[in-house]
């Protein structure tokens, strides 16, 4: 039997729906919602440092009282939540980016060459990756939206089409995030004294000097390593979406209508309820916001240099562009609302996770794993080691920021440690964090509502996305 033949008898219809349903099956026996595994995380790292980090001497109810304050400390953590704060604002403002009208006719005025299932699959993951470099929130809603309109194409043309793959195809933004500029690791990082806050009381004072400032986008977003990563991402996966394209069979479909809510102007506007309404005044005021944040980057600085990129940058230009694009303000806050309940999982999961680091770093857990990780790895291991812990801990905590702030003390300490390259490392945990978001469906459930696709129905084609992802990942990570 060919190769060819051979593949596409693994990837016939009946096998492939065998696989994926009882995949999906699996999925949904082990793992509960992600809220649920939050708090059974907390129960794991609070009994993990009952027994192995309490002292001789310390009575079992003391402790136990001193572990629930240590949590208490971590879940209320004021610099945490602004954290929480930014990241939610990241997704809100990049959704309603994507709900923007020039996004619409971006979009309309691509979707007609994607007149067949491998040009579509190309184009959509082209543009998928390529929209959440920029921003995870507007990729992820932008690839759902891309791919629903090629499904009405196709549908409207009589055209016949692989319509799961396009959906996995809109997906693919989400294994490429972390790597772009609101990769919740590398924004936090670019933050002058953030690491600095984040090791106190973890590491000795010389250690903690000697921690950088801050981490520009030059070193991680920008740096070699990563434009390779980017570069080649943009080449491959696309291509093998193409190769996928033409080497599958399409599937009949059909789409379920979608009510879409037009904002209309009121003809009865009584005074200053014109400025609800008034374009003018919503571009002007979306243009003075663009304006300082261009003045900010670029005006206000002797040296222009990518210090400038910072959570709070890149929400205050999503907040510009998004009053900027939108016709008027009724119609930003109705985008708004329909982005809101994304965010959600952020707004109660991410205290639980600051209450496990809290937990891990008072009680001493965080040196005790960056001991471990420094006896099993040199300088070359350690990024590989880093990249599938992250795409573990991803499986469970399917936040990236949620997953910095567990993991990242662990990651820091044991670079210091081991005396390596710390962004390098970074990169390496957004790298890992990103990659199981294909075998983990948790964010793309979006994705699905939008498309009306089912998740049984895009994973043999995340799965193989995941596939590419880990060559790619490890291949730069061991060439730089």
């Amino acid at each position: 039997m060919s190769n060819q033949s051979l593949f596409l008898y693994f990837w016939d219809n009946n096998t492939k729906m065998s696989f994926t349903s009882k995949y999906t099956k699996l999925f949904r026996y082990l793992l509960p919602t992600p809220f649920t595994i939050a708090i059974v995380l907390s129960v794991i790292a609070f009994t993990t440092a009952f027994l192995f980090t309490k002292e001789e001497g310390i009575e079992p109810a003391s402790y136990a009282i001193s572990l629930l304050s240590f949590w208490e400390k971590g879940l209320w953590n004021n610099a945490l939540l602004v954290f929480a704060m930014q990241m939610m604002l990241m997704l809100v403002l990049g959704h309603v980016l994507a709900l923007t009208p020039i996004v619409d006719r971006l979009l309309n005025s691509i979707v007609k060459y994607a007149n067949s299932t491998a040009k579509a699959a190309f184009l959509v993951s082209f543009f998928t990756i390529l929209v959440a470099l920029f921003n995870w929130g507007l990729g992820l809603i932008f690839g759902a939206i891309f791919s629903r309109k090629v499904g009405e194409y196709a549908a409207k043309n009589n055209m016949t089409l692989n319509y799961p793959l396009i959906g996995a195809a809109g997906y693919s933004g989400l294994m490429v995030w972390h790597g772009g500029i609101s990769g919740s690791s590398l924004t936090k990082v670019a933050e002058k004294g953030h690491l600095h806050q984040m090791m106190s009381g973890l590491l000795p004072e010389s250690q903690l000097n000697s921690l950088p400032n801050q981490i520009s986008f030059s070193d991680t977003v920008f740096s070699p390593m990563n434009l390779s990563c980017i570069i080649l991402l943009l080449i491959v996966i696309p291509t093998f979406m193409y190769w996928l394209g033409k080497k599958s069979s399409d599937i009949n479909f059909s789409l379920s209508s979608i009510q879409e809510d037009k904002l209309t102007r009121p003809t009865n506007l009584v005074g200053a309820e014109r400025l609800d309404y008034s374009v003018f005044f919503s571009r002007a005021i979306g243009l003075i916001i663009l304006f300082y944040a261009f003045y900010k980057a670029f005006l206000s600085t002797q040296h222009i240099n990518l210090n400038f990129i910072t959570p709070n940058f890149i929400n205050l230009s999503l907040l510009g562009l998004g009053v900027f694009l939108h016709q008027n303000f009724s119609q930003f806050l109705k985008a708004v609302d329909n982005a809101i309940t994304g965010a959600a999982g952020i707004l109660i999961q991410f205290p639980l996770y600051f209450g496990i680091m809290g937990i891990m770093k008072e009680s001493g857990m965080v040196s005790q794993l960056a001991d471990f990780f420094v006896s099993i790895s040199s300088p070359t291991s350690f990024p590989i080691y880093t990249l599938i812990s992250a795409g573990l801990v991803n499986i469970f905590v399917p936040s990236g920021g949620g997953q910095w702030a567990i993991q990242g003390p662990i990651i820091i300490q044991a670079t210091i440690e081991l005396g390596t390259s710390l962004p390098k490392n970074i990169m390496a945990l957004a790298y890992g964090d990103q990659l199981t978001n294909m075998l983990q469906p948790f964010w793309a459930l979006p994705l699905l509502g939008i498309t009306g696709l089912k998740a049984k129905e895009i994973l043999p084609y995340t799965l193989l996305l995941m596939g590419i992802g880990i060559i790619i990942y490890t291949g730069v990570l061991l060439a730089f």
